[in-house]
């Protein structure tokens, strides 16, 4: 291997899933803990690339790459909650690099004033809560799992960039399923689909998580709505031309049917 190489090899950071939670999860403190663990587990990056179920958008577009207001996308919280900030510095030449790797997969879009989503700053607040580090976010362009796949690909020479990859979102998500009660009972079906999750991502199977819709058992109960899911495919993607090993650096379900499940790729 020659010196480059193996600088390359030694820089290359992992391709992330997170589960991001509510806002509420800033007043989790085991949960705040598992994401900082997880951090300080990880090389530190040198810029995040955040890919969050909250954006949404084709085509792809390319976020804020100067600091501006955080998007506070949730409704009838407690006034506390939109007054955090996370003013981490813009990542201008990660802008230009990931316009280069996903061009040739169709036309890049801007929107210079679109701020960090909850998807993306709540996470960054357990894990980076110095906001020292520039974050830069990227809207998903489609719910389908192919593209993004592929999109996934596209994006995975950042991580030998110093860049953290991030999907964010969660396995299961049903809102009007969960039990915000400290001592809800798991439901079966969140159980079944998490466990089917762990199996196929631990085994790299991607024609099983392609067709997942398919395939994947409890899916309408765990999905109704696939925004939260997606993300991990993008992630898959960005590890998919390595042969690396996955962990699951925080696990367990909470409220009855949400799976904490985050992945970790290499």
């Amino acid at each position: 291997m020659s010196e480059p190489q193996q600088q390359a090899r030694e820089a290359r950071m992992p391709a992330i899933f997170l589960a991001h939670g509510s806002p509420f999860l800033l007043d989790d403190r085991a949960w705040v803990a598992e994401l900082g663990a997880w951090a300080q587990a990880m090389p530190r990056p040198r810029s995040i690339l955040m890919l969050s179920a909250h954006w949404v958008d084709a085509p792809v577009t390319i976020g804020a790459t100067e600091t501006v207001p955080l998007v506070y996308d949730f409704y009838n919280f407690p006034e506390k909650y939109y007054q955090v900030t996370y003013p981490a510095p813009g990542a201008p030449a990660l802008a230009r690099r990931v316009r280069e790797l996903l061009g040739p997969l169709g036309r890049v879009a801007e929107a210079p004033g679109r701020g960090l989503d909850h998807g993306a700053y709540v996470p960054l607040v357990c894990m980076y809560p110095g906001a020292d580090i520039p974050v830069l976010q990227v809207s998903l362009p489609t719910l389908s799992p192919a593209p993004l796949l592929e999109m996934g690909r596209a994006l995975a020479p950042l991580r030998d960039e110093g860049v953290l990859v991030v999907g964010s979102g969660f396995l299961t998500h049903n809102l009007r399923a969960a039990d915000w009660r400290g001592d809800a009972v798991t439901q079966p079906w969140a159980t079944e689909f998490d466990a089917w999750c762990a199996d196929v991502l631990a085994r790299r199977d991607v024609d099983a998580l392609l067709d997942y819709r398919a395939r994947a058992p409890g899916v309408r109960m765990a999905l109704p709505t696939h925004e939260h899911f997606v993300p991990v495919v993008a992630a898959v993607g960005a590890s998919i031309d390595v042969g690396e090993r996955v962990a699951f650096p925080i696990t367990g379900l909470t409220y009855g049917t949400f799976t904490k499940r985050s992945v970790q790729f290499g």
